[in-house]
């Protein structure tokens, strides 16, 4: 499952239209506030975590370190407009497993996904041999 974190509903409306459609990925919530989108995620334990840069009264940085401070974190996969390298090292550095710009990579969003949504998939159903005769 997904959370999206952008204060944009438009992003947050495009995201998920791209990526609704991917076999093993649903939709956990959505915010377009950081601290409602932390409680979000606890609450609902999503497998990956988009998250913003820019976020309103708080930096999604910060909230990126908040999500990682957990063992069980979820992937991360950090979205900008502002693709600059030293977002880019911030980001790798506070955890973060992807990092993405909005304006040339948005469909290497949608790729990353449905890599990790077939790959969560094989886990979970490796091939059902040990069940079949139930």
């Amino acid at each position: 499952s997904v959370y999206i974190v952008d204060d944009s509903k438009v992003m947050r409306e495009r995201l998920t239209e791209s990526v609704i459609d991917l076999a093993g990925i649903e939709i956990a919530g959505e915010s377009g506030d950081p601290v409602e989108a932390l409680d979000g995620i606890k609450k609902a334990h999503p497998d990956v975590v988009i998250l913003d840069i820019r976020l309103p009264r708080r930096s999604g940085i910060d909230v990126l370190k908040d999500i990682k401070e957990n063992p069980a974190s979820p992937i991360v996969i950090m979205i900008t407009n502002y693709p600059y390298r030293q977002y880019r090292q911030a980001c790798m550095a506070a955890g973060a497993d992807y990092f993405f710009s909005k304006l040339d990579e948005f469909e290497m969003i949608r790729k990353t996904l449905s890599r990790i949504g077939h790959n969560h998939q094989n886990k979970i159903h490796p091939d059902r041999k040990d069940w079949q005769n139930e």
